[in-house]
């Protein structure tokens, strides 16, 4: 089975992260590198190259950019997916994930298992998105999906 072995994310245009996003950004890396499933379908008969791949995960001229490249540095493939079917669920996770990080500083146990939960759905709205933005150029499982999501998020925090 195919899979990411590295991954960067191009942030240097982006502003400093928060400590609370910086620690969702090593979390999901750290899980994604862990375990991940991350397949190149074959088009027009040409066969791609197999994986491990190495991911870049950048957002240009308001594009999100996947850049694959095989651990041998051989180009696998580059696809550019638009923001817009991304921006309403990522406003919607960031805002949840402030209620989230806020209530665990002041409310009791109940309270924050109930906005976690709806993070949690928002979370999976997202990773829905991505998998169905990714037909036809990658498959991925639901695991990876998600973990992908909140490194897509990373990315729009500063974007």
């Amino acid at each position: 089975m195919s899979h990411i072995s590295h991954i960067e994310l191009d942030d240097s245009n982006l502003a400093p992260p928060t400590p609370e996003i910086e620690q969702e950004r090593k979390v999901a890396m750290y899980d994604l590198l862990e375990a991940n499933s991350f397949t190149l379908p074959e088009r027009d008969d040409r066969p791609l190259p197999k994986g491990p791949y190495h991911l870049n995960l950048a957002i240009r001229d308001k594009r999100l950019v996947f850049d694959i490249h095989t651990e041998a540095e051989e180009q696998a493939a580059e696809f550019h997916l638009s923001l817009g079917p991304f921006r309403q669920v990522v406003k919607d996770y960031f805002q949840i994930c402030e209620s989230y990080f806020n209530a665990v500083k002041n409310l009791p146990p109940s309270q924050i298992e109930t906005i976690d939960m709806a993070r949690r759905g928002i979370h999976d709205e997202g990773s829905r998105v991505l998998q169905e933005r990714l037909e036809g150029k990658a498959e991925i499982d639901t695991d990876t999906a998600r973990r992908l999501f909140t490194l897509i998020c990373v990315l729009h925090f500063g974007g």
